[in-house]
């Protein structure tokens, strides 16, 4: 088993959904810190983004956000974390959450989760890295994705089963088990192939 010190959580950034999922990820957040996992996400102060990292400062948890400039312009950081790195662009933003994380758990969200899934998930599949990554699939969310996702194993588009890329979660409880369980990665995570 590997030890997981930071959490990388990709999520959603707006306040225009279930207040459901928004609670939830603060939940989410307060968890972590009572595991005392870091949290690493995209910096921002709104949606689940906001709110998970609200969470972990309420349990003391240690927070880190990473996010671009031009989003900083916006007014979009949440400036109340413990460091709050600023970036030069989506890519390096993404390139410096892998690099601080142990692992990857990505909550229901929009296009910018989606991205950061497929990039993360197309890296482990080409051997550029082995880190876990969970899929939570609150509230049944994320289903349609994964029959489509399924159906593209079954056609020979996906060389590796997507259940070897990544595990589905259905609450934290079982991230956290799914954690817990995570083997200790083999491959070393070399930045001069990404």
């Amino acid at each position: 088993m590997t030890e997981i010190n930071a959490l990388c959580v990709y999520c959603g950034a707006t306040d225009s959904v279930d207040p459901l999922f928004l609670d939830q990820a603060y939940s989410f957040g307060a968890q972590l810190a009572r595991n005392s996992i870091a949290l690493v996400y995209g910096g921002g102060r709104a949606g689940s983004m906001g709110r998970i990292a609200d969470g972990a400062l309420s349990g003391k948890g240690h927070v880190t956000g990473i996010i671009p400039d031009y989003l900083v312009d916006k007014e979009l950081a949440h400036t109340g974390i413990d460091e709050l790195v600023q970036v030069d662009s989506m890519h390096t933003r993404k390139m410096e959450m892998f690099k601080r994380a142990d692992a990857f758990c990505i909550l229901p969200g929009g296009l910018g989760t989606l991205d950061e899934f497929f990039e993360i998930v197309t890296w482990k599949q080409l051997g550029m890295h082995d880190k876990p990554v969970i899929l939570l699939n609150q509230n049944e969310y994320w289903t349609p994705m994964i029959s489509c996702l399924n159906h593209m194993g079954k056609t020979g588009f996906i060389r590796r089963s997507p259940n070897e890329i990544f595990h589905i979660a259905q609450d934290f409880d079982h991230v956290m088990e799914l954690l817990e369980l995570a083997p200790v990665p083999q491959v070393a995570a070399n930045t001069a192939r990404f």
